[in-house]
């Protein structure tokens, strides 16, 4: 058998005579390393990771073997090698102070070299297959959690396309679901949300407004003022949005669900479709319709042109406490800067460059 191949065993004892008999033995099976003491071996274990088993006495001067074992039990670079004393000490209470340490095994001197190789052997095939069962279980981890990603991305995908198929029926270009996506987690971060929650929301926010493929074309694209009567029509684009998402298991459609179904509320009630008021409008909701609002009103519509930046914050600014969370809009107007830029960058001019490119 090539030495490259042979499994290696270390055998620490503190007795030359004790160390040749057992070295001599294993040789012919394993490549066996020999070390005199206990730090010794934990020098050797530190620059030999290809250690497979240890063969080590007990009574040894300055660091006992049980000692040896503890430390090596605690790195978790040695944790897991296997351990066999191999003593002249024969007492019951010898052995439980053996496995304790962390042993998985107990052999008494003298021995049979039978002996000596049948348990090794035995240990040692048992730590290969551990081994080799913690590489499948790795592995197989590895790709689940690929896969996991992959199902996160589709998903996504399908959210934002869905969310971009609703705009498209009111705004040409889909950005405005990008922007107020990113304009929901600016605000959601000033606001104090969990990194989490900040990253749920940015991820359902597009979905606000599924709810506007239910309503007609004539009534969304109309370029007028709506009657009462469309207007009664077009307030149930939350709750139909809402339908359409559904009850989930999904803590990422479930939020989709809640800002589709309150992005329309107002502060001081008269939002729909519910009609809720202040903090009982979900947070989720209330920073949406501010970046819904911006969005919308800083955008150009069939229905509208665009409005300047300072027109659209002196507005939202007149209806904070009446339409928009008094806590929130400040820390909006904070953080306009950063807003500013992403209006930019997801701009209907960028975006057509953009397409053009891409050809």
């Amino acid at each position: 058998m090539s030495t490259d191949l042979k499994p290696t065993v270390l055998v620490v004892d503190d007795t030359a005579l004790n160390l040749q008999v057992a070295t001599g033995i294993l040789r012919a099976n394993y490549q066996a390393l020999a070390a005199t003491d206990g730090m010794r071996a934990l020098d050797i274990l530190g620059k030999r990771p290809d250690v497979q088993l240890i063969l080590l006495d007990i009574m040894m001067p300055g660091m006992d073997g049980y000692e040896v074992c503890r430390r090596l039990k605690a790195n978790p670079v040695t944790a897991r090698i296997p351990v066999i004393f191999l003593t002249a000490l024969d007492e019951t209470e010898d052995e439980k102070k053996a496995f304790e340490a962390g042993g998985v095994d107990f052999i008494n001197k003298p021995f049979q070299p039978e002996t000596l190789l049948a348990r090794v052997g035995t240990h040692v095939r048992l730590h290969a297959h551990e081994r080799h069962l913690d590489s499948l279980v790795r592995e197989r981890t590895a790709a689940l959690e690929a896969k996991t990603v992959e199902l996160e991305t589709t998903r996504l995908q399908v959210i934002h396309q869905l969310g971009r198929a609703a705009e498209y029926k009111d705004d040409d270009t889909g950005t405005h679901v990008i922007r107020m996506a990113h304009y929901s987690r600016l605000l959601a971060e000033a606001a104090g949300l969990s990194s989490d929650r900040v990253d749920l929301l940015f991820k359902a926010s597009p979905m606000h407004d599924i709810g506007k493929l239910g309503i007609p074309d004539h009534i969304l694209k109309k370029p007028g003022k709506l009657t009462e009567e469309e207007w009664v029509v077009m307030r149930k684009h939350p709750a139909i949005g809402a339908g359409i998402i559904g009850i989930q298991k999904s803590e990422l459609l479930d939020c989709a669900r809640l800002v589709a179904l309150t992005h329309h509320e107002k502060w001081a009630g008269g939002g729909y479709p519910r009609g809720k008021v202040g903090a009982d409008i979900p947070i989720e909701g209330r920073i949406v319709a501010i970046a819904d609002v911006f969005d919308a009103l800083t955008s150009q519509r069939p229905y509208k042109p665009a409005w300047s930046v300072e027109t659209t914050l002196e507005v939202m600014q007149q209806e904070t406490g009446r339409h928009f969370d008094p806590r929130l809009m400040p820390l909006f107007l904070e953080r306009l800067p950063d807003v500013l830029a992403v209006k930019e960058q997801y701009s209907e001019r960028r975006l057509s460059v953009a397409d053009a490119d891409i050809g």
